[in-house]
């Protein structure tokens, strides 16, 4: 067990806190072994009725996995560490998304990456002025996984592809009205709301809607046809395309996301497109994760990864050099390598 993340319950709750305020709650393996293992307990267990999964302490609710730790392995042991966590990190979100009992969500504060993974699945997502929820792997040459392929592909408006590409960061109030949100919440009531469903497990739905006003506007609703229209292909290239054109006749919006395109991994971005597309036409989400384990195993060790993290996340410099440097350097024979079936035995596979 770990103490970065809490267990306990508190009568008929379940109640998962993560607890490793100074890296923003980010996952580590330890913690997804210790939140399965609570799951695993409760799901057997008759008095237990719902789980709480939320932060113990500071302003993340969870930044994603441990990035720091994927780059060494990346760069020291072959990628067989960061493949292990990825794999495990996975059960964990086909266990939250398969799991028999109502899990409620508090997205207060940052929820990024594995934030995501481990909010989205649940029944009741509950976002806060304080939510800022991101998929920003195009930054630091990853992609959007722990589910993100389903997610964003079932967005609708090419929303999805919008936030993979992007990174774009979303407040509450655009949590909400994306879908990705079921209730908006002001955080200064979420201690009273969690009480209340200690109390009435039955009625959770009711207790999460009732302090609910009139949540704020969400600022993303002004861009949606824009959205639509220039995200709308599945290749990079028309993308870039239709924003450059746009920027030529004086869009401002389009000329900001056209140059925040032009920061980001081009291998990553292709590989986002590819994998919302492929997405979107499954039926079964173990099928997505085993999908983005592929993936993952393949990005991982790529140049792009470690290079972005570097530039991104632990010098700081935002100078990233993307390799392939250019979208049309990224080959359909790369792409194909890196969605390619696994041997038998090292594919993914969910929690018996």
């Amino acid at each position: 067990m770990t103490d970065d993340v809490l267990i306990r319950t508190n009568g008929p709750i379940g109640h998962i806190s993560l607890n490793r305020p100074k890296a923003l709650h980010a996952l580590t393996l330890e913690m997804c072994h210790a939140m399965s293992a609570g799951l695993t307990e409760w799901d057997s267990d008759d008095n237990i009725k719902a789980v709480i999964v939320d932060h113990a302490e500071g302003r993340g609710f969870c930044a994603g996995g441990d990035i720091a730790f994927l780059r060494n392995s990346a760069l020291n042991d072959g990628g067989v560490s960061g493949r292990e966590f990825f794999h495990d990190e996975y059960q964990l979100n086909h266990q939250m998304f398969t799991y028999g009992k109502p899990v409620i969500a508090f997205m207060d504060g940052i929820t990024m990456g594995g934030g995501v993974g481990i909010s989205q699945p649940a029944k009741y997502r509950v976002a806060t002025e304080n939510t800022r929820l991101a998929m920003p792997e195009t930054g630091i040459g990853l992609f959007p996984d722990v589910g993100g392929g389903w997610y964003l592909s079932r967005l609708g408006r090419r929303l999805g592809q919008f936030l993979a590409l992007t990174g774009a960061r979303l407040d509450g109030a655009e949590c909400l009205w994306t879908g990705l949100a079921t209730h908006y919440v002001p955080a200064e009531m979420l201690v009273d709301i969690k009480a209340r469903i200690y109390d009435h497990p039955d009625r959770i739905a009711g207790i999460l809607s009732e302090p609910v006003g009139t949540p704020p506007k969400a600022r993303i609703e002004a861009n949606a046809d824009k959205i639509a229209k220039h995200f709308t292909s599945d290749a990079f290239e028309d993308i870039l395309a239709s924003l450059e054109a746009a920027s030529e006749a004086g869009d401002d919006w389009a000329m900001k996301e056209r140059d925040t395109l032009g920061t980001k991994s081009p291998q990553t971005c292709k590989v986002a497109l590819r994998q919302l597309a492929q997405s979107a036409a499954l039926t079964d989400f173990a099928d997505n994760m085993r999908m983005e384990y592929r993936i993952a195993s393949r990005v991982l060790t790529r140049p792009d990864f470690a290079e972005g993290v570097r530039a991104v996340i632990t010098e700081k410099t935002n100078d990233p050099k993307w390799d392939p440097a250019t979208p049309e350097d990224v080959t359909e024979e790369l792409l194909d390598a890196i969605f390619a079936p696994l041997p038998a035995d090292e594919e993914w596979k969910p929690l018996k």
